[in-house]
């Protein structure tokens, strides 16, 4: 198991590069400059110039490259053109969102795709089963930004001034302000050192923080404001899982092994569950990965429609402004994600399916 983790996560060093200089090449590949982007008309030859000259724009790509990715071994990742502070600052604030909304969006997908999945495959061809699937393609079909608009619609308007009124945008209402751990149990934290930018990294994870501050009032609203763009976002994992479960609970249940189950008179559930559906996770396992990675790039539409100040939006905005460090620096972090999502789902067939070897 640790070499073919080793090996793993040396398989991933070309990924990585390979993603740093895509990353590099697109964001410049933008029509239009920095420049630009950041004094619109007030944008004469000279100041941009100088602005090019002074954000090391004007030197050559390859020795442009060369100073990214020397940065990035560093841990550097740059400072944003557009906001002038360092990146992984902006990314310590917006990351810990992204992770709670994506997390949240899993959840909420796997929580009901799987069941859904099930109950399909275990009464197939019924209303219910037809249904589901109906209801699958629907939601594999529907645009995010739509159906975010809709949410926010029926259930900030239409549902206005009722006990189901959810908040429409942001992550908090106005006036809730939660108090970082650190701050609570009175630690002393030296700031600019790491264990600084852990613990505040840590604290921007509202729900997290809230809970084990026992700030109950936070928590309940920092819920509320996610209910929404996490349920825009988990609908097309969801249908997608469901679909998944299905056909692999159906390929399953057709084996030997879930007949002589049935045949020794083995209850309903035990046959499911433990027969059936543990021979079924491989293949739910790995779209779950997959899944996974698509929320974080889906979460572009959702922060944006939602007004969340998370990775996704930050991204759609440093596009707009020709931001490339945070381009760079905030699609590199999203890749490796990527990655170490995918070897965990790996290492996880190990513990699922004794029978694959990870030697």
């Amino acid at each position: 198991m640790t070499q073919y983790t080793i090996r793993r996560l040396i398989a991933a060093i070309p990924v990585i590069v390979g993603v740093l200089i895509v990353t590099f090449l697109l964001a410049r590949a933008i029509p239009g400059e920095p420049c630009t982007a950041m004094f619109g008309e007030k944008a004469t030859p000279a100041i941009c110039a100088t602005f090019n000259a002074e954000k090391g724009l004007d030197k050559p790509l390859s020795t442009q490259f060369v100073i990214f990715a020397r940065d990035m071994l560093r841990g550097d990742f740059g400072e944003s053109i557009r906001f002038k502070r360092p990146v992984l600052e902006i990314l310590i604030e917006r990351l810990p969102q992204t992770i709670e909304l994506g997390v949240t969006a899993v959840l909420i997908a796997v929580s009901v795709g799987i069941p859904l999945g099930i109950i399909s495959a275990l009464r197939r061809n019924s209303p219910l089963d037809v249904i589901t699937m109906i209801g699958a393609n629907i939601g594999v079909s529907m645009p995010v930004f739509w159906l975010g608009l809709m949410l926010a619609y029926v259930f900030a308007l239409l549902l206005k001034d009722t006990p189901f009124q959810l908040p429409p945008s942001g992550r908090l209402s106005p006036g809730v302000n939660p108090i970082p751990f650190y701050e609570v149990y009175g630690w002393q934290i030296t700031a600019g050192t790491f264990r600084a930018g852990l613990a505040d990294f840590l604290s921007k994870f509202y729900i997290f923080n809230s809970i084990i501050t026992g700030n109950w009032a936070v928590l309940g609203d920092a819920i509320r404001h996610l209910i929404l763009p996490a349920v825009a976002l988990a609908t097309i994992p969801l249908a997608i899982i469901a679909r998944m479960t299905r056909s692999s609970m159906l390929e399953v249940l057709g084996q030997d092994y879930v007949r002589t189950a049935k045949a020794k008179g083995l209850r309903q559930r035990a046959v499911v569950m433990k027969h059936a559906f543990r021979n079924a996770l491989l293949p739910i396992v790995t779209i779950i990965g997959l899944q996974f990675g698509l929320v974080l790039s889906g979460a572009i539409l959702t922060e944006t429609i939602f007004g969340l100040a998370g990775v996704g939006r930050s991204l759609y905005e440093a596009i707009t402004a020709r931001d490339y460090p945070i381009i760079q620096g905030f699609v590199v972090v999203i890749a490796i994600g990527y990655v170490l999502v995918n070897l965990l789902v790996d290492l996880s067939y190990a513990v699922l399916d004794p029978r694959v070897q990870l030697d």
